[in-house]
C-alpha cells in the first residue's frame, strides 16, 4: 500500500504540471520552458500534459485535422511516449529528423535550389584550393579533386531529380536522397525564411513539445523560436529539458535565456537517486546555476565512493574488478560481484569506450568532424551502416561458410541480383548469378591467409565487383590513389599537413582495420559492456561505475583533472570564461553530472590521474566527497 509520504512525494511537483496544463489552452496558448533535472519525471509530465489536451481539446483537434506535435531525441523515447499515449492519432510523436522531413517533404523545387546553391559554393571553394596547390601528388590534393568530382557529379544529376527522398532510419545513399545534416539545415533555413512554412507548421501543430530541448540542433531550435515569436497568440512551443544535461556540441548554449512572456515551471524532486548521490550532483552544479534537487523520503541514503588511481603502471581491468568487490562490501550489495556483470560501467567520453572496445582508430578521424559526429554516435551514418549492415554480415557468412545466410543477404540487397537486372537479361541470368558468386569470392579472398584488410581494401574490392551499392561519400575511394612522389621525407610531411575536410576524415578512417566495424556496431547498438553519457541519457541503473581518464579521453574538449582541481585552468579557458564562452571544464562538468545521476543505489567513481593525492584532497576540500568516501589505490 502506498503511504502518505509516497503520495506526497509523487505529487510534490504538481504545481509545475498545473502550469504546463494552463499553457496548453488552444484559445490562449502560452509557450513554456520546463526545467527538469535528472530523474525528475520529465517524460511523465509530458505524457500527463498531452493527456490533458486529449481530454479537453481532443475532439477539436480531430475536427480541425490538427495534432499535438512531440519531438523526441531517440527512437526508443518516441516509441515509449507513443505507447503511453495509446498510439492516439491526434498526437504526432517523431524524432527531430523525422519531424524536419515532414515539414519540407514535397518542396522539391525549393530543396533542389538549396542543394544547388550549397554545391556550387563548395565547388567554388574546392576549385580555388586545387588551383592554389603546386604539388599535385599529395593525398590532400587527391582528396580535394575527388571531392570536387563527386560534387560536380551530383550537381550535374540534380536537375534530373524530380522528387527528393529521405529516411530518418535509412541509409539515404541514392542520388535523389538527402542526408541527415542536409534535412536539418534545409528545414532550419526554410522555417526562418519562408512564412508559408511557418504557417503550415502552426496549422498542423498548434502545440509543439520538444523533449531534450537542450540537445536539439541549435539552428532548428532557433527557427522554432522564430515561429513562436511570429505566432505567439496561436502557437504553443513547449521546451522540456535541463541545460546541465546538454551533451551534444550542436545544442543551443543559451537555452532558456531571453524567453519574454514564457512560463518557466520547475521540477525539483529527484525520484531516481538516493540522497547521497543527489547531494553530490547538487554540489557539482551548484557553481553553475544553483539549481538543487531534493530526494524522496522513501529513498535510502545510498553509497558513493571515489577511487583515485595513477594513470601509469596499473592494470585497469584488474583494478576495476577490485573496486567492484570493494563496492560490494561497502554497500552490502553482492550484485556488484555477482555473475553477469550486474553493474553498468559508464565512460565520460567516447574515445575511452572506443579505446577499451577496440575501434578507436576508425572512430577518431570521424569524431573530429562536427558534421559527422551525430550520425557517428547514433549509428545512422550511411557509410558506416554500409560496412556494418551489408559488408560485415557478408564477411561473417563467408567466413562461416553459411551459404544460406549469404544467399539471402545478396539476394535482398545486392544490385547484381536486383529483379530489374534479372528481368532485363532473361538470357543471361546464369551470368548474373556467376557475377554474384565471383563478387563474394573476391570479398572472401581479401581476408585469406590471415590478412587483416583495411576498410579501403574491402571497399575497393566491393567497388570493383559491384556486390553492394556504395554510398556517395565513399565512391571517390573505390579506386587506388595515384602514387605520391616527393624529393624527401620532409617535403612529404610538409605537403601532408592535416586537412580538416570531411573527405580527409573518411580517408583516414578507411586506412584503418576493417575488423573494428564489429565492435563499433555493437557499441552504437547498445550491446557492448560500456556506455557513455549519450547512450544512457534518460536511463537508470542500480549500480554505476563511472570511469574517468584524461589520457584515454585524449584531452579532446574535456579535462577531468581541471574539473577536480588537479590542473589549473588554461589561458584558453580563462579567455572563454571571461567572454562568457563555454570552457572544457563546463563540458566536463555536464558529462560528470549526467553519468553520476544515472545511479539508483550506489555509485563508484574511478579516476585515473597523474596526481591521485591532489585529486583526493581537492574533492574533499570542495565538499564533493567526505574524507572517508575517497580512497587512493596503488598498483
Amino acid at each position: 500500500m502506498i503511504d502518505a509520504v509516497q503520495i506526497g512525494d509523487n505529487h510534490y511537483d504538481q504545481e509545475a504540471d498545473q502550469v504546463i496544463r494552463a499553457c496548453l489552452d488552444l484559445d490562449k496558448p502560452t509557450s513554456f520552458f520546463l526545467y527538469a533535472g535528472a530523474g525528475s519525471g520529465k517524460t511523465r509530465s509530458l505524457v500527463n500534459a498531452i493527456d490533458h489536451v486529449r481530454r479537453t481539446a481532443g475532439r477539436r483537434l480531430s475536427l480541425s485535422c490538427q495534432k499535438v506535435g512531440v519531438i523526441t531525441y531517440t527512437n526508443a523515447a518516441r516509441d515509449e511516449i507513443k505507447h503511453r499515449l495509446e498510439y492516439d492519432p491526434r498526437v504526432e510523436v517523431s524524432t527531430i529528423h523525422a519531424f524536419a522531413w515532414s515539414l519540407i517533404s514535397g518542396h522539391n523545387d525549393d530543396i533542389r535550389e538549396w542543394v544547388k546553391v550549397t554545391l556550387k559554393a563548395r565547388i567554388e571553394e574546392l576549385t580555388a584550393q586545387i588551383a592554389g596547390t603546386s604539388n599535385k601528388t599529395t593525398k590532400t590534393y587527391q582528396d580535394r579533386v575527388r571531392s570536387l568530382e563527386s560534387r560536380q557529379r551530383r550537381l550535374g544529376l540534380l536537375d534530373g531529380v524530380k522528387k527528393f527522398v529521405y529516411s530518418p532510419t535509412g541509409d539515404n545513399r541514392t542520388r535523389d536522397a538527402l542526408n541527415h545534416s542536409e534535412v536539418i539545415a534545409i528545414t532550419s533555413e526554410f522555417l526562418t525564411m519562408k512564412p508559408t512554412l511557418q504557417r503550415l507548421l502552426v496549422s498542423l501543430h498548434p502545440i509543439l513539445l520538444v523533449d531534450e530541448s537542450q540537445d536539439t540542433n541549435r539552428h532548428l531550435l532557433e527557427a522554432l523560436l522564430a515561429v513562436q515569436t511570429a505566432y505567439s497568440n496561436s502557437f504553443c512551443l513547449g521546451l522540456l529539458g535541463d541545460t546541465m544535461q546538454r551533451i551534444y556540441t550542436d545544442g543551443k548554449v543559451d537555452l532558456g535565456q531571453g524567453l519574454v512572456g514564457w512560463a518557466l515551471p520547475k521540477k525539483v524532486m529527484n525520484h531516481r537517486c538516493p540522497h547521497r548521490i543527489i547531494k553530490l550532483i547538487n554540489r557539482v552544479r551548484d557553481e553553475v546555476d544553483g539549481q538543487a534537487q531534493m530526494g524522496r523520503k522513501d529513498k535510502p541514503e545510498g553509497h558513493i565512493r571515489l577511487f583515485a588511481l595513477p594513470q601509469a603502471g596499473i592494470d585497469k581491468a584488474t583494478a576495476e574488478e577490485a573496486i567492484a568487490r570493494k563496492m560490494a562490501d561497502i554497500s552490502g550489495d553482492d550484485a556488484w560481484v555477482g555473475p553477469g556483470r550486474q553493474f553498468k560501467t559508464l565512460t565520460l567520453e567516447h574515445h575511452m569506450a572506443a579505446i577499451r572496445f577496440g575501434f578507436a582508430a576508425m572512430f577518431e578521424p570521424l569524431y573530429r568532424q562536427d558534421r559527422l559526429q551525430t550520425s557517428l554516435l547514433e549509428g545512422s551514418s550511411a557509410p558506416l551502416r554500409f560496412f556494418s549492415k551489408e559488408v560485415l554480415p557478408a564477411v561473417k557468412a563467408l567466413k562461416a561458410d553459411d551459404q544460406f545466410a549469404l544467399a539471402a543477404l545478396v539476394r535482398d540487397i545486392s544490385p547484381l541480383l536486383a529483379p530489374k537486372h534479372l528481368r532485363a537479361k532473361n538470357d543471361g541470368q546464369m551470368a548474373q548469378l556467376r557475377d554474384a558468386k565471383n563478387a563474394t569470392d573476391a570479398l572472401l579472398a581479401v581476408f585469406s591467409d590471415g590478412h587483416e584488410p583495411t576498410f579501403r581494401e574491402v571497399l575497393e574490392v566491393v567497388g570493383k565487383s559491384g556486390l553492394f551499392a556504395i554510398p556517395e561519400v565513399l565512391l571517390p575511394f573505390t579506386t587506388p590513389d595515384e602514387p605520391a612522389r616527393f624529393d624527401s621525407a620532409e617535403t612529404a610531411t610538409a605537403f601532408e599537413a592535416y586537412d580538416k575536410s570531411e573527405t580527409s576524415a573518411w580517408r583516414e578512417m578507411l586506412d584503418t582495420k576493417f575488423e573494428q566495424i564489429d565492435a563499433y556496431d555493437r557499441y552504437v547498438s547498445g550491446s557492448s559492456p560500456f556506455g557513455t553519457h549519450q547512450g544512457v541519457k534518460g536511463l537508470e541503473f542500480p549500480r554505476v561505475m563511472v570511469v574517468i581518464s584524461d589520457e584515454e579521453a585524449r584531452g579532446f574538449l574535456f579535462s577531468y583533472d581541471k574539473l577536480f582541481g588537479v590542473k589549473a585552468k588554461s589561458d584558453t579557458d580563462r579567455t572563454n570564461e571571461a567572454s562568457g564562452k563555454e570552457t572544457s571544464i563546463d563540458r566536463t562538468r555536464r558529462l560528470f553530472y549526467v553519468t553520476c545521476s544515472r545511479a539508483e543505489k550506489s555509485l563508484a567513481i574511478v579516476c585515473y590521474t597523474a596526481n591521485p593525492e591532489a585529486l583526493a584532497q581537492t574533492v574533499v576540500a570542495r565538499d564533493w566527497f567526505a574524507a572517508n568516501e575517497v580512497e587512493i589505490m596503488r598498483p
